[in-house]
């Protein structure tokens, strides 16, 4: 561990050059952070002060195979030794092996595999092949991406609009050709469904409906996460019915498994779960296990043998896409992942995590929904469970529950009184128990404090 006087130090180092993620400077010094990192194990790390955490969040619900994998920081070291980076015009073993491993592990006929850096990136390039494949099919008039209300996509200029995110204003003008779907949320349905399979079939038949009031030959793709984080998985009439709709209307399917890839719900891919093949897939977070930063697009054979030949080319490039250290640590990565067969894990523990939750829900009636598959799952708090109304902002409800939950140990973010939870594959049965208690005495803690109970 490093002194107090050191970590105070690297504190104020950080308060006065870090700019974090969605948080500011002024009210983290006033709260005593940022929380610095040293170490990991599995589910749990330790900090500057030398107190443990579970995390369970795992990153960003990114770390699949665990915190503290040595072999894959040997892995990249033993590539870094031997090549760190390659000329221009040429390629490496680690990245071929990793592009044919994907084409092995993807569904059906998606083998054709563009490495980038990150997610944002990744679904860029999928908007962007969409685009660019249309055009070279004459369809010059493509250029609509329909996506889903409150979904999230990334951050970069392009697909920073999908999901029609709140908070957007500093970025406008919005980019041109933006449509949104409404989510086959059951819980919070635009259609006040009476059940999961009228909200999935309603939901898919707006995508239609999209495509019809904007004219087919205008839109491009439609793209949806298989599954949106801390939702619970629509019913299987949803994906069946959006792949036939898009395949009627000409317009590419784009699955973003950027978050649910590579075990996250309790298969490699989520789109398994309905038996659905996608045109194009965007992978990232557990294809590295957030070890080194990667990403890809995975694409159809019929889409990417558009551009085959030398007046097709699609043109990008991206100076770290195709990094031979971080294709060395996918590999070592996804191979960690089918060894200690972390995928089936998920399946086991994530069925397990649910139902703890489901037993919360039946003690606390500050819960409104719990939800999810696999480890990528959510709870939403309510004040009224009957009527599913909020919480007043002014209770600050997510602040207090992230606060609770600091106090006992678990790295635990909630926003808009909802929560999503994806901790890292190699979770046991006894860190869920042990999460699953903290988060009963902070309930319990915050519904005596608002005279629920």
């Amino acid at each position: 561990m490093v002194t107090t006087t050191d970590a105070n130090a690297i504190r104020q180092a950080a308060l006065d050059h870090l700019w974090m993620h969605n948080a500011d400077w002024v009210t983290m010094a006033e709260e005593g952070g940022p929380a610095i990192m040293l170490k990991g194990d599995g589910v749990r790390v330790t900090d500057a002060e030398g107190d443990t955490w579970i995390d369970a969040h795992g990153g960003y619900a990114s770390v699949n195979a665990g915190y503290g994998h040595t072999e894959i920081a040997d892995a990249m070291l033993e590539q870094m030794r031997k090549l760190t980076y390659f000329p221009q015009g040429t390629t490496t073993v680690p990245l071929i092996r990793l592009v044919e491993k994907l084409g092995e592990l993807a569904p059906a006929n998606l083998e054709r595999v563009w490495p980038v850096s990150g997610g944002s990136e990744a679904n860029e390039t999928a908007v962007k092949i969409a685009r660019a494949y249309h055009k070279r099919r004459g369809d010059n008039g493509r250029y609509k991406i329909i996506s889903r209300r409150g979904s999230y996509h990334g951050a970069t200029a392009g697909v920073m609009w999908m999901g029609a995110s709140s908070g957007m204003s500093d970025y406008e003008p919005a980019m041109p050709g933006m449509l949104y779907a409404p989510q086959p949320n059951f819980y919070r349905c635009e259609f006040d469904s009476r059940t999961p399979e009228e909200c999935a079939e309603r939901s898919a038949r707006a995508v239609e409906d999209l495509i019809l009031l904007h004219s087919p030959d205008t839109v491009a793709a439609f793209i949806g996460e298989p599954i949106a984080s801390g939702l619970a998985a629509p019913a299987d009439e949803y994906w069946q019915m959006a792949h036939e709709i898009c395949d009627r209307y000409g317009v590419l399917l784009i699955a973003d498994e950027v978050v649910t890839g590579f075990g996250r719900t309790g298969k490699m891919f989520a789109m398994e779960h309905y038996g659905v093949v996608p045109d194009i897939m965007s992978v990232a977070k557990g294809i590295t296990s957030s070890y080194l930063p990667l990403a890809a697009t995975i694409v159809a054979t019929d889409v990417a043998d558009a551009f085959a030949g030398e007046d097709n080319v699609f043109r990008q490039a991206l100076t770290f896409g195709g990094h031979p250290v971080t294709a060395a640590t996918a590999l070592k990565n996804i191979e960690i992942i089918e060894r200690d067969e972390l995928v089936d894990n998920s399946a086991r523990m994530g069925a397990y995590f649910l139902e703890r939750l489901e037993d919360l829900k039946a003690r606390h009636p500050s819960i409104g929904d719990v939800r999810g598959i696999g480890l990528l799952l959510g709870m939403e708090l309510v004040s009224d469970r009957k009527t599913k109304a909020p919480f007043d902002d002014n209770l600050q409800v997510s602040k207090r529950m992230t606060g609770k939950m600091h106090e006992r140990g678990i790295i635990m973010r909630f926003s808009a009184n909802k929560v999503t939870l994806g901790p890292p594959l190699c979770i046991t049965a006894d860190d869920i128990d042990e999460i699953v208690g903290a988060m009963d005495g902070a309930i319990g803690e915050l519904e005596a404090e608002l005279s629920l109970v």
